[in-house]
C-alpha cells in the first residue's frame, strides 16, 4: 500500500483540501477529505483524463495544413500523404512520442480510431495486426491505457472501391473486417463513417462488436449528409439507427450537422456524443448542437482527433465557448461537467467505467496542476481552474494505474521533433 497526502483534489463532484488516497495493486482503496498523512502531493489534482478520439498519425500534420486556405477535403488530402508513408516502424516510433505528449498533457487513456491496418497497395502484413500491435506497444512505452478502436473502412465513398491509400485501410468487406478484428483481444470497435461502409453491411459490424465500444465518425462535414441521403434517402444518423448501430456502447463522434430528428436519435438511445473542438475548428467544421444533445439524453466525451493541439483543457472550454459563439448565451455548460465529460464519461466511453474518478475501487489514475503558473495563479485552485485557466503546461504530475510517469517535455519534443521528419523525408 502506498499512502498519498493530495494538497487539493476533485472528489465526488467538490475540490477538497488535504485528501488522503491509499492505493494498492493500481486502485485507490482509500480516499478521505480531511485526512493528515501520506507522500504529499501539491497543487490541484483531478482524475486521469480520457482522450476518446485520437488518430495518432495525424499528429505529423500539426502547423503544416493551416498555411493558407483549404478545406476539410484539401485536409484529407495531405492526411492520406502521411498514411501512404507509415510502416509499422515508423508507427511504433511516431505513436511513442504522442502518446508521450498526450501523457504530459495529463491524458491517462486514450481512445484510437485505427484503420491504418495493412501495407500501402492493401496487401496484408505477415501479421495482420501488426499496425495495431505497434499502437499498442506505444500506449504501453507511454505508460497511459489505449482502447484501440479497429475501424471497418470499405469505400471511398458510398459504394465506391478504395482508391490509392485507401486500399491499406480496407479489409474488402465487413465479414473479413470482422475476423481480422476479432482476434485482436481487447480491442473496441468502430466504422469509419457512412460513407466508408455501405448501409448494407453495418449490421455485420454491429454484430461483431457485441459487448465492446462502437464509435463512428458523424456528420461532421454537411457534404457527407447530402450524399448519404442522396444515396439512401436518409440522414446518417437515421441510416445508423435503421441498422441497430446507435446504442449506450456507442459513440457518435463530432456528430456537428444534425437535425432535430438526429438529436432525439442519439439522445433517446443514449449515445455518446465525441465533440473535439480544437480539430473542429481547426478544419471549419462548424459547432455542434452539445446542449441540444445533452437535454436529449446523449453524454459528451471530448477528444483530440487530428491533435492540432493536445490539450484537453482546451477541449473543455472549448466546447462552452463555442456554445457561446453559436448561442450568444453564456452557462449552458457547468464546469463540473465539463470536466466529468473530460475524465467519468470518457473513460466509460471506451470501456472503462472504473477510471476516471478518485474514489475507492478506481484505477489509481491523478493528474496534478500547478496553481501558481501564470494562468492559473489567483484563479482559485478549484474546477474552475482546471477547466477555465489551466492548459496542458500546468500538468506537473501524471499517475495511471498507481505508477508516476516520467513527463520530461524537452524528451517529448526531441523524439516528436525527429520521428516527424523522419516519416516526412
Amino acid at each position: 500500500m502506498t499512502s498519498y497526502l493530495l494538497e487539493r483534489a476533485w472528489v465526488d463532484g467538490a475540490v477538497h483540501d488535504a485528501v488522503g488516497v491509499e492505493v494498492v495493486d493500481g486502485r485507490f482503496t482509500s480516499v478521505t477529505p480531511g485526512a493528515g498523512g501520506g507522500e504529499p502531493v501539491p497543487g490541484l489534482t483531478i482524475p486521469g483524463l480520457a482522450n476518446a478520439h485520437s488518430h495518432a498519425f495525424h499528429r505529423v500534420l500539426r502547423g503544416r495544413t493551416q498555411r493558407g486556405t483549404g478545406s476539410f477535403w484539401t485536409w484529407r488530402a495531405q492526411m492520406y500523404a502521411v498514411a501512404e508513408r507509415l510502416d509499422p516502424d515508423s508507427y511504433l516510433r511516431l505513436a511513442t512520442a504522442v502518446y508521450r505528449e498526450m501523457a504530459a498533457a495529463g491524458i491517462t487513456t486514450v481512445g484510437e480510431f485505427h484503420y491504418l491496418h495493412h501495407q500501402p497497395d492493401g496487401t496484408p502484413y505477415d501479421d495482420p495486426h501488426v499496425m495495431g500491435h505497434a499502437l499498442l506497444q506505444a500506449a504501453d512505452v507511454a505508460g497511459i491505457r489505449i482502447r484501440l478502436l479497429d475501424t471497418c473502412y470499405l469505400s471511398s465513398g458510398f459504394g465506391e472501391p478504395p482508391e490509392g491509400v485507401q486500399r491499406r485501410f480496407s479489409d474488402g468487406d465487413a465479414d473479413a473486417w470482422a475476423r481480422r478484428s476479432s482476434a485482436l483481444p481487447g480491442s473496441g470497435a468502430a466504422i469509419h463513417s457512412v460513407r466508408a461502409v455501405p448501409d448494407d453491411q453495418l449490421a455485420t459490424v454491429v454484430a461483431a462488436a457485441a459487448g465492446r465500444p462502437l464509435h463512428v465518425h458523424l456528420s461532421e462535414q454537411p457534404a457527407e449528409n447530402d450524399a448519404c441521403v442522396a444515396a439512401y434517402g436518409a440522414t446518417p444518423t437515421q441510416l445508423l439507427a435503421d441498422h441497430g448501430v446507435l446504442g449506450p456502447l456507442t459513440t457518435a463522434v463530432h456528430a456537428t450537422h444534425l437535425t432535430a430528428d438526429d438529436v432525439h436519435h442519439l439522445g433517446s438511445t443514449r449515445t455518446h456524443a465525441c465533440f473535439c473542438p480544437t480539430t473542429e475548428r481547426d478544419l471549419g467544421d462548424g459547432v455542434g448542437p452539445s446542449a441540444a444533445l445533452r437535454d436529449a439524453g446523449a453524454r459528451l466525451t471530448l477528444g483530440s482527433d487530428s491533435h492540432a493541439v493536445i490539450d484537453l483543457f482546451e477541449e473543455m472550454r472549448a466546447v462552452e465557448l463555442d456554445e457561446r459563439l453559436a448561442t450568444r448565451r453564456r452557462g449552458t455548460w457547468l464546469t463540473a461537467d465539463l470536466l466529468d465529460a473530460a475524465t467519468a464519461t470518457g473513460h466509460a466511453s471506451l470501456g472503462f467505467p472504473d477510471a476516471g474518478a478518485i474514489a475507492v475501487g478506481s484505477r489509481a489514475d491523478l493528474v496534478t496542476l500547478d496553481t501558481t503558473s501564470p494562468r492559473t495563479a489567483g484563479t482559485g485552485a478549484d474546477e474552475h481552474t482546471a477547466v477555465w485557466a489551466a492548459s496542458a503546461a500546468d500538468v506537473t504530475s501524471v499517475m495511471v494505474d498507481g505508477r508516476w510517469l516520467d513527463l520530461d517535455r524537452a524528451a517529448v519534443g526531441r523524439d516528436l521533433d525527429a520521428v516527424v521528419a523522419e516519416v516526412l523525408r
